[in-house]
């Protein structure tokens, strides 16, 4: 096999790799209902915690509908527990029909219907947008640009100590 054959293989493995962490990570099918979670108030600029099964965007902390978004919080210095070291790595949320379905799907599941098929797990990936806290504009998961932005803040810092997500 040649060289160059040889790291287009790794390189279709890596992004193999990449695509089923995020899929595992993003979709709120299999993610756990319990617990809270960060989300940020776009209105009010402020963070704040909500049921880990909310389905974003959310009302926000006033009951101003849907300005709330999932926010993956991390400790820069790999320590939860340092509340001084804490900062939004990226803002997420669901497009609407994306969104729609999702809540379906909790609704069919509560009364006791497994209602699985119905997502096309190729499109959560293109119906998730994120953004920095600070960009104005969203971006598709499945875009460079998005890809960039739920991955850049997974790295060590000065102090080489990797960052870590928290919960609250």
């Amino acid at each position: 096999m040649k060289k160059s054959s040889r790291v287009q293989v790794v390189l279709a493995l890596v992004l193999l790799a990449a695509s089923v962490f995020f899929f595992i990570k993003l979709s709120p099918a299999r993610e756990s209902q319990h617990g809270d979670a960060y989300f940020y108030d776009l209105e009010e600029q402020k963070l704040f915690v909500a049921p880990r099964g909310s389905i974003p965007p959310i009302n926000g902390i006033k009951g101003v509908a849907m300005t709330a978004v999932r926010a993956i919080v991390i400790a820069t210095n790999g320590n939860p527990a340092d509340k001084k070291h804490l900062q939004i790595a990226y803002l997420e949320k669901y497009s609407p029909d994306i969104k729609q379905l999702f809540e379906e799907v909790r609704q069919a599941r509560a009364a006791g219907r497994s209602e699985e098929g119905r997502i096309d797990r190729r499109q959560v990936h293109s119906n998730t947008w994120v953004r920095r806290l600070h960009d104005s504009e969203w971006q598709s998961l499945d875009t460079a640009e998005g890809k960039n932005i739920a991955s850049e803040w997974n790295r060590p810092g000065p102090d080489g100590r990797a960052p870590v997500v928290c919960s609250p």
